[in-house]
């Protein structure tokens, strides 16, 4: 079964090289390790797809992109943007601040980061454009700004990894937002900097409280999202899954609210939301059938037992494990990633005294990295399509944030309470 799951690696990579879709590059490389390297009947692969995909907690992923279209279409993303400009507008490169504010605030409603990317770069990348900001750099914060998506709740990938760890979603849910407010002050003190450096808007302008306060008032039902989703989880109202259906429930309302959701823009929202979760579920089902087999060739014990080995010390094993994930999120997408490797690394990470929850996170945002990392970021070509700029451009402006976010995953990494304190106050 080892030389089955070396060929298995080998198609994925060569597939993926090609241009074959992930989904289709992971079915045919788990075909090809069962059919030739095992004794499994193939049909075994469609039984585990549709069990990997037989759950109740994987219904939130479709609603949570629903929700975050709708609040696209809604107008609730304008909204969090003025509010966001009335807190950090005035500061040295004014919307490099708002984009990645906003994008906090938008990570707290859609859970996705090409979602997140698309919604607020659609605004601020033409507004930077006009004030001068260079088109690549302006990508590139955007960019950068949307792994935030991931990382502060809701979060589809939390869900997954809650899925396949058997962690609990909710307290993943309340570990992310701490690590993703660090992830944000850390791209917001990059922004900075490079303002200054590159003179992006570094007059001062005043601050005005009436500002802000008119902002607060508008964006109000906007703001309040998040805070039903959080409250009404640990609150024990309803589950996870349901918190995803009451968003996109409330997207709807808010939208007639503001009277910017119309008949056109629902039938737009519903049919993306089918075509991305059509995507999404093709390969979750065969990234289960794909660790189905790394299980049964007993890799994850194999691996586990052998970096173990080789060394005791906490330290260099989470460093090992994050250079994996970062090399990982370079070339295949999070969610894949996370499925198969959670079987694999969450042994290893327990095994030095890490708590599962923190592990997910500190996944999370190594594969949210990946996002913004050539060659395969997917960030970098949402942001490139929105600001109609190469991927290069953005690519050579995106370093220091990649920096940034390297120094947060860290800090996540050993220092425990940045993720552990807050679903341990909550209990």
């Amino acid at each position: 079964m080892i030389t089955g799951v070396i060929v298995m690696f080998i198609v994925l990579l060569v597939s993926m090289t090609i241009s074959i879709p992930i989904g289709v590059s992971l079915g045919v490389a788990t075909f090809v390790g069962i059919y030739c390297f095992s004794s499994i009947d193939v049909l075994s692969i469609a039984s585990y797809c549709f069990t990997g995909l037989n759950s109740f907690t994987l219904m939130a992923i479709p609603f949570f992109i629903l929700a975050g279209n709708l609040m696209k279409f809604g107008g609730i993303s304008r909204r969090i943007l003025d509010f966001a400009g009335a807190l950090v507008g005035t500061i040295t490169g004014g919307i490099g601040m708002v984009t990645v504010l906003a994008s906090m605030f938008f990570a707290a409603i859609s859970g996705s980061a090409p979602a997140t990317v698309t919604a607020i770069g659609g605004i601020t990348i033409p507004e930077m454009k006009q004030k001068g900001y260079d088109l690549g750099y302006a990508a590139a914060v955007t960019a950068a700004s949307g792994t935030i998506g991931v990382i502060i709740p809701p979060s589809i990938p939390f869900v997954i990894y809650g899925v396949v760890s058997g962690s609990s979603i909710a307290d993943l849910f309340i570990a992310g937002i701490i690590p993703g407010i660090l992830v944000g002050v850390a791209l917001m003190a990059v922004n900075y900097l490079q303002s200054k450096k590159h003179g992006y808007e570094v007059e001062k302008k005043p601050f005005k409280a009436k500002n802000l306060w008119d902002s607060f008032r508008h964006s109000i039902l906007a703001l309040l999202c998040p805070v039903i989703i959080l409250g009404g989880i640990y609150a024990g109202i309803f589950t996870p899954t349901e918190s995803a259906v009451v968003a996109s429930v409330y997207a709807i309302i808010v939208g007639l609210i503001y009277r910017e959701l119309n008949v056109k823009e629902l039938y737009i929202a519903f049919k993306d939301t089918v075509l991305v979760n059509g995507q999404t579920t093709f390969m979750i089902g065969l990234s289960m059938a794909f660790a189905a087999y790394l299980t049964m060739a007993q890799i994850p014990t194999m691996l586990a037992s052998g970096m173990l080995s080789l060394t005791s010390n906490p330290i260099i094993i989470l460093i090992l494990i994050n250079i994996i994930l970062l090399i990982i999120g370079c070339f295949i997408d999070n969610i894949s990633s996370c499925i198969i490797l959670t079987p694999i690394l969450l042994p290893i990470a327990t095994g030095v005294g890490m708590d599962p929850v923190q592990f997910g996170v500190l996944m999370t945002i190594n594969l949210a990295i990946g996002f913004i990392t050539p060659p395969y970021g997917a960030n970098l070509f949402f942001a490139s399509a929105v600001a109609e700029t190469s991927v290069e451009n953005i690519s050579k402006r995106i370093l220091p944030f990649i920096v940034a976010s390297v120094i947060v995953l860290l800090l996540v990494t050993y220092i425990s309470p940045i993720t552990m304190w807050l679903p341990s106050l909550m209990k």
